[in-house]
Formats: structure tokens, C-alpha cells, sequence
């Protein structure tokens, strides 16, 4: 039987009786069809699951009791940050989407040399709670119970200059890059990979990205789109040095 996975953004504690959300309850009132007595879980991202039972269903309120406190160890042993340049409309929202399902522990949105994507700051902020949005929706199907951190979008050379020295190991993904991904050696730390957005990193930004110690890693012979990109890479150093 399918298990129903709520993300509620609030603490949660057993024996504890709370209203969920309004989107969330309509989901799981008026989507779901699911009554009173009916079980759930519910996660906020604290690394666990929390069984719950529905105890009141009303037209416009859903109160859930918490009944067991389940932790959560599904996460990747190989912490990997994408560093994804901002694509076009829902080729974002699916980069975003499918890097948490492989487990991305942090998705920072940058702005290159050739990015397309122009962003005021009312756009960025709808646009940042749209993708936080999107991979809390994410976490819910794929049964992760933390939340990657989802940064502001922000230039390159701003990011860069905020990079912590803690021995993460520096890739950009690059067509003529000399690393492979089978050669590559993770500490604790994990990994930084950058893929550029739809006209790929400019030599500006491949410069700045050498000064600041990031290596060329290759796939293979073929230019992939920036939506596969990332996707293609996290899967095979998940498969190579993480989750396989």
C-alpha cells in the first residue's frame, strides 16, 4: 500500500495534535479522499518520519495526531552539492526536482556569463520559495526526510568568493574536462559539481572557476543539455562513490 508522505514546515513531537496546512489538507481531504482513522506520515526535515492518524476532517480543517517518532537513514553517503547554472521555466523546476531525488544535500542557483535567466529581486524570492516548494514536493515521493538547502540565486564570482576551504572536491562539468568520474576520489566533505545554464560556462567563468581550484570532469563524447547534465553526472558519482 502506497504510503502517504506530508512535508508540514513546523516542529513535531509524539502524542502531539495538529491542523495541517490548507493546501495539505485539501490534498489529502478532497485530492486523497482519505478520512478519519486513516494513517499518513508526516517529516519537516529533521531526518525523520513521523506516523500520524487522522483524528478530524472537516471542510476546512484536518487535524492529525503524531504517533511514532521513525528515523529516517536513506540519506547519500557521499554529500554532493549542485551548483546549476538557472535554466529556463520548468527545466529548473525538473533539475531541482530530480537532484533531490539523487540526493543533492544543497542546490545553489548561479547566474554565468551566459545565463538567459534575468531575475529582480521580487522575481528571485517568488522563485526561490517555488523550488524550495518543489523539492520538499520531491522529498515527499522519493521518501528523503531532509530537505536539501536550496541557496538565493547569485552570481558565480559572488559564490566563488564564499567557498568554505574544507576539502569538498572541486568539479565543473565540461565537455573537454580531464577527469573522469570513475578516477575520482571523495573525502567526507564531498563534492561540488557546476554545470552551466543553456549556452554553458563561459571562458570567463571556466577562468574563474580554475583560479578557485574546480577541475574539468567529462561524461563522454556528447554535449548533453543543461537539465540532463547534472542529472547524468550526480547519477553516476552516486552510482560510482555514493549510493552504489
Amino acid at each position: 500500500m502506497r504510503t502517504i508522505r506530508i512535508h508540514l514546515d513546523q516542529p513535531l513531537s509524539v502524542s502531539a495534535e495538529i491542523a495541517l496546512p490548507a493546501q495539505a489538507a485539501e490534498h489529502v481531504g478532497r485530492v486523497l479522499r482519505m478520512n478519519a482513522g486513516d494513517p499518513l506520515t508526516v517529516f519537516n526535515g529533521d531526518g525523520s518520519d513521523y506516523d500520524a492518524t487522522i483524528v478530524a476532517l472537516g471542510k476546512r480543517d484536518l487535524r492529525v495526531r503524531i504517533d511514532a517518532k521513525l528515523p529516517v537513514q536513506n540519506e547519500s553517503p557521499l554529500p554532493l552539492t549542485l551548483a546549476q547554472g538557472v535554466a529556463r521555466g520548468e527545466k529548473m523546476d525538473l533539475i531541482v526536482q530530480k537532484a533531490t531525488e539523487l540526493g543533492a544535500v544543497r542546490i545553489v542557483p548561479l547566474l554565468t556569463e551566459r545565463s538567459e535567466v534575468k531575475l529582480d529581486p521580487a522575481r528571485a524570492e517568488k522563485r526561490l520559495a517555488h523550488w524550495r516548494a518543489v523539492a520538499a514536493s520531491a522529498c515527499e515521493q522519493c521518501g528523503r526526510a531532509r530537505l536539501p538547502e536550496i541557496t538565493p540565486a547569485q552570481p558565480l564570482a559572488g559564490w566563488l568568493a564564499g567557498l568554505a576551504d574544507d576539502g569538498a572536491l572541486r568539479l565543473a562539468l565540461l565537455p573537454e574536462g580531464a577527469r573522469s568520474a570513475r578516477e575520482l576520489r571523495f573525502g567526507a566533505a564531498g563534492g561540488l559539481l557546476v554545470i552551466g545554464p543553456e549556452g554553458g560556462l563561459g571562458e570567463r567563468d571556466i577562468d574563474a572557476l580554475t583560479r578557485t581550484g574546480f577541475e574539468g570532469l567529462r561524461l563522454g563524447p556528447r554535449i548533453l543539455r543543461t537539465e540532463t547534465a547534472g542529472l547524468a553526472a550526480m547519477a553516476a558519482l552516486q552510482a560510482l562513490h555514493g549510493d552504489g
